[in-house]
């Protein structure tokens, strides 16, 4: 297992970007290439836009430090500090309103038959338990 602290990431990729002449920096902090889910500490200086791009993936966005606004067609959703916005697989826009670290989350897109297997999977298994298991209606969580 491996414990990772985002604030010093956030803090850490904060002071380098603002003293270079960059204005994005980023950080894989989990995933990659061979790995289905990618998790990247984003920093961009206030103002610094992420020009609208696509991205077919499922991805949340979990802002850090700042503001962010994400703007998806005519739909403008600002973020805060402790926040989660869900980002949809499509032609979207990211602008820092002040400077700003987030945590991006992205699942790499399936194949859809795997993706239809799976559903097919989990409904069967549903159906199961529901015959099988009956569970208790007025349980008590200890």
């Amino acid at each position: 297992m491996e414990k990772l602290s985002l604030t010093a990431i956030a803090d850490g990729l904060l002071s380098h970007e603002l003293g270079a002449s960059s204005r994005l920096g980023m950080r894989i902090v989990d995933g990659g290439r061979l790995r289905p889910l990618r998790q990247t500490v984003i920093a961009l200086t206030r103002g610094e836009e992420l020009d609208e791009h696509e991205y077919r993936a499922n991805a949340t966005v979990q802002v850090l430090r700042g503001r962010v606004r994400v703007t998806v067609g005519d739909d403008t959703t600002d973020g805060f500090p402790g926040e989660l916005l869900v980002v949809p697989g499509t032609w979207h826009t990211v602008i820092a309103l002040d400077d700003t670290v987030v945590l991006l989350t992205a699942a790499e897109p399936t194949p859809s038959i795997a993706a239809d297997e799976a559903n097919t999977d989990r409904a069967a298994s549903c159906q199961r338990r529901s015959r099988s298991q009956r569970w208790p209606v007025n349980t008590r969580l200890r």
